[in-house]
């Protein structure tokens, strides 16, 4: 459902009687939506928003996605963290011996325990290149969430301005077809006195026919629209409010919104943020040509007892051993087999694949705003054409009336020049969407199309939240959120 003041086209003289007049327009508006919507709360535009920012489903997957990418920081730093290992045995011998006519049989017990200690000292850098890499993917990450919810906001309000377009183009469909249906009652009537032909009266009918085909559509079109909107914002759309586009917040110029593009753009940035990791690996892998230096150190406890019988074996009692020992150690690879010399040469071409993507990237990005520049730009021209082109199908029709009551004009011209009242309007109501929702694209080309920009009543997500729970953790498997 929609308010009586959404999508109304320019009034025509005051005082004109016409079945399809303005007023009529409205009043089928608010009819058919009162029919097709729920009773729901009435709906803006910023709350659809809002609802989409919290609850859409694509959206909390990217975040949960990225909160996973910051769990890479302490899987790189465990490169500077020592490991531990418990160990411990327990076992039981049996020994028999036999000879110059003496035999003895052993039993014996062996049990120990032992901690291990290996710290690395240097490993070619991996670690430090390691960490660099993560922090460099957990920035990827954050960018495209921000790449994601720019999508969502954008798809969000054109779901909201499809269903508002759609719920107006098909009740001025019905409320066509309700004008046709008196159209051929009127003709129908003027037959039967002779004022008109057959012909009169099958071109009547052909109208008719005509506009229940096309408001059969337009309801079919009206459907798939609330859909998306329910995938989307996740509700059934109801008394939607008007919309107003994003004049205030729109770059002033193309080459500013080029110039906001490059440095602001979720894309862009993490196209560039993977070049930085790209990079990075490349360092990681070829560390592991180089040494590796280590410290490990070890305490064992052994607790032996023996037992036995038979010559001189007979003899048993119980041993005790505490050791422990700190050993450095050296590790020069020498030859693996050719595998890391090759994924240093992979490593180096993906870096390259990503420089390329990375410009690829700007270059799109570049022409998404030029195309959106160009289209919030003429999108206001269109809107006066279209206002002045039902101001003057108005007249027109009004006139083919006049006309037709003094056999100046036929059925087939009042036909004609209702139906192009009824495109003009349609075009109207479609101008006035496509504005609003071009200045939304024109935005997320830019790369501002934010929760903070639209000033959405919404709890701001914020990635460094996790990522400052996350990043210093040495033990534990519980997510901060208790998962």
């Amino acid at each position: 459902m929609i308010r009586r003041d959404a999508f109304i086209p320019a009034p025509g003289p005051k005082g004109r009687r016409g079945l399809f007049s303005l007023a009529a327009s409205l009043a089928a508006l608010v009819a058919g939506c009162v029919a097709l919507a729920q009773p729901l709360s009435a709906e803006t535009i910023s709350g659809a928003l809002a609802r989409a920012y919290g609850f859409n489903p694509d959206l909390n997957a990217q975040r949960a996605s990225g909160r996973a990418t910051d769990e890479n920081l302490p899987t790189a730093l465990s490169g500077y963290r020592p490991t531990i290992t418990a160990n411990g045995d327990v076992g039981f011998n049996v020994n028999e011996t036999s000879g110059g006519g003496n035999s003895a049989t052993r039993y014996s017990q062996p049990r120990g325990v032992g901690l291990s200690v290996t710290q690395n000292l240097w490993n070619g850098n991996r670690t430090a290149n390691g960490v660099s890499r993560a922090e460099s993917q957990i920035l990827q990450a954050r960018e495209n969430t921000r790449l994601t919810e720019q999508n969502i906001l954008s798809n969000a309000a054109t779901s909201y301005m499809n269903v508002l377009r759609d719920t107006a183009i098909l009740n001025l469909r019905r409320n066509n077809v309700e004008v046709l249906e008196q159209q051929l009652r009127q003709t129908r009537d003027r037959f039967q006195v002779g004022e008109v032909t057959r012909t009169d009266v099958a071109q009547a009918e052909a109208s008719l026919a005509q506009g229940q085909a096309d408001a059969f559509t337009a309801q079919a079109n009206l459907q798939t629209s609330i859909a998306n909107f329910r995938q989307v914002i996740g509700i059934e759309p109801s008394n939607l409010q008007p919309a107003r586009p994003l004049d205030k917040v729109v770059p002033a110029s193309l080459k500013s919104a080029i110039a906001l593009s490059e440095l602001e753009h979720p894309a862009i940035q993490a196209a560039r943020h993977n070049v930085d990791a790209a990079s990075l690996n490349v360092k990681v892998i070829t560390g592991q040509l180089y040494p590796t230096v280590g410290v490990t150190g070890s305490l064992s406890r052994r607790y032996d007892t023996s037992s036995g019988s038979g010559g001189s074996g007979g003899a048993g009692g119980r041993i005790d051993t505490l050791g422990a020992s700190v050993v450095t150690s050296l590790s020069v690879p020498i030859y693996e087999g050719g595998a890391v010399y090759s994924a240093v040469r992979q490593a180096k071409e993906l870096l390259g694949q990503a420089q390329l993507q990375a410009d690829l990237q700007r270059e799109q990005i570049r022409a998404l705003v030029v195309s959106n520049w160009g289209t919030w730009v003429n999108s206001s021209a269109v809107i006066q054409a279209a206002q002045a082109q039902v101001r003057a199908a108005e007249i027109a029709l009004n006139g083919v009336r006049e006309e037709a009551k003094v056999g100046q004009r036929t059925t087939l011209d009042v036909l004609n020049a209702q139906q192009l009242l009824l495109n003009a309007r349609v075009q109207l109501v479609s101008a006035q969407r496509d504005r609003v929702v071009s200045s939304y694209a024109l935005l997320a080309s830019v790369g501002r199309l934010s929760a903070t920009t639209l000033g959405l009543q919404v709890v701001k997500y914020d990635p460094t939240i996790h990522f400052d729970q996350v990043k210093g953790k040495w033990i534990g498997t519980s997510t901060p959120d208790g998962r």
